[in-house]
C-alpha cells in the first residue's frame, strides 16, 4: 500500500503573494476571520514537520508540497520523495489567484501523481513521534472516528459544516447507512464520543461528524465521487477567492467517505490533539517537548498573548526532539 502526504503552505512575506493579495483584498484584517493574519503567516516552523516525516515516518511513498509557486529556500525541491506542486497544476485556472484554504482543499484528488491513499495535512499539523501506515489506513481504508457531535452554528467553520451536512443528507439515507454499517458506528473505541449515536438512533437525519482538526487520511476515490455528485455546489463554491460562510470543506471528504462505509473505525482523539495557541500555548509546548501525542495541530491565532515568546518556547520544543536537519533540507 502505497501512502502519500499532502501539505498546503503559503508564506505572506512573499512580494509576489502579497502583490495578489493585495490585488483582491484591501489589506490583512483581523478584524475579518478569512482576511487575519494567522490564515497566512509563518514563523519558520515547516521544517519541522519535514523533519517529523523524516524521522517518524519514514515510510511515506511521495509528499506533495503545494503552493502558489513558493518554496522555503532551505528545502530541498530534488529530493526524490517531494512532488513541488503549484496552484495552477491543478485548480482551474478561472479561480486563481486564490486565498481560500477550502477552495485549494477540494481539489487536491487531481494533484498530478497522487496515490489513491492519502493523509492531508494543513501547514499546523505536525509528527512528534513515531506513527506507522497502519495509524492512517488499514485494509485499503482510512481509519477514522464515526461519531456525531452538536453543531451550534455560531463560527463561520460550524455554519460551513452545517453546508456539508446538508449536502450529506441530500445524498445518503442515515437510515439504510446504520443498518448497513451499525457496527463502525457503535464501535466500542470511541467511548463516551459516540453517545450521541446512541441517543439519534432513531433521529433520521444526519448532523455533523466529530472532526479532529489534525492529519486527515482519504482514498482520491473519495473525492472523485463527491465531484461526481456534488459538481454543480463544488463548482459554485470555487468562485469563492477567500472563505465564505457558504463554503464546503474538506469534512464533507471525511463524512462522505464515512457514510460509503470507506473506512475502518479508529477513535482518532487516541493519538492526537489540537492545541489552540491562544489558550493552550503551555500545554501544547508541553506536549510536543514529551511526545505525549504522535500528531499535533498548533493552531494560531491573533490573539495569542506574549505571540513571539510563545512561538520561540514551541521551536525549543521541536528541537529538542527534532535537532537534527532532515534529508529534505539543503
Amino acid at each position: 500500500m502505497e501512502i502519500d502526504f499532502v501539505i498546503t503552505w503559503v508564506d505572506m512575506d512573499d512580494p509576489k503573494w502579497k502583490e495578489e493579495f493585495y490585488t483582491y483584498s484591501d489589506k490583512i484584517d483581523n478584524s475579518v476571520n478569512e482576511l487575519s493574519e494567522a490564515r497566512f503567516r509563518d514563523y519558520g516552523f515547516l521544517k519541522y514537520w519535514f523533519r517529523g516525516v523524516d524521522t517518524f515516518a519514514p515510510w511515506v511513498r511521495k509528499i506533495h508540497f503545494v503552493t502558489s509557486g513558493q518554496q522555503p529556500e532551505w528545502l530541498n525541491t530534488d529530493h526524490p520523495k517531494i512532488n513541488m506542486v503549484s496552484h495552477k497544476d491543478y485548480i482551474p485556472e478561472e479561480f486563481l489567484p486564490v486565498f481560500n484554504s477550502n477552495l485549494i482543499e477540494i481539489y487536491m484528488h487531481k494533484i498530478p501523481d497522487l496515490s489513491e491513499q492519502f493523509v492531508y495535512f494543513n501547514d499546523d499539523f505536525y509528527i512528534t513521534n513515531h506513527i506507522a501506515p497502519t495509524r492512517f489506513f488499514e485494509n485499503g481504508l482510512p481509519k477514522d472516528i464515526a461519531a456525531f457531535r452538536k453543531n451550534t452554528g455560531i463560527s463561520q467553520f460550524e455554519k460551513m459544516l452545517k453546508n456539508n451536512i446538508r449536502l450529506i443528507n441530500k445524498h445518503f439515507d442515515k437510515k439504510e447507512v446504520f443498518k448497513r454499517d451499525a457496527w463502525k458506528w457503535y464501535d466500542p473505541s470511541y467511548g463516551s464520543r459516540g453517545r450521541l449515536n446512541h441517543l439519534l438512533k432513531y433521529y433520521n437525519k444526519f448532523i455533523t461528524l466529530r472532526t479532529p482538526h489534525n492529519a486527515q487520511p482519504f482514498l482520491k476515490s473519495t473525492f472523485e465521487d463527491v465531484w461526481k455528485n456534488c459538481e454543480e455546489e463544488l463548482t459554485g463554491m470555487s468562485h469563492h477567492r477567500f472563505r465564505s460562510n457558504n463554503d464546503y470543506t474538506p469534512e464533507l471528504f471525511k463524512t462522505w467517505q464515512i457514510c460509503s462505509s470507506n473506512f475502518i473505525p479508529y477513535n482518532t482523539y487516541k493519538d492526537s490533539k489540537m492545541f489552540p495557541l491562544m489558550i493552550k500555548s503551555k500545554k501544547a509546548i508541553k506536549a510536543v517537548r514529551e511526545q505525549t501525542y504522535s500528531l499535533v495541530c498548533l493552531n494560531d491565532n491573533v490573539h495569542i498573548r506574549n505571540y513571539q515568546q510563545t512561538m520561540e518556547n514551541i521551536k525549543s520544543s521541536f528541537e529538542a526532539i527534532l535537532p537534527d536537519k532532515s534529508s529534505f533540507e539543503r
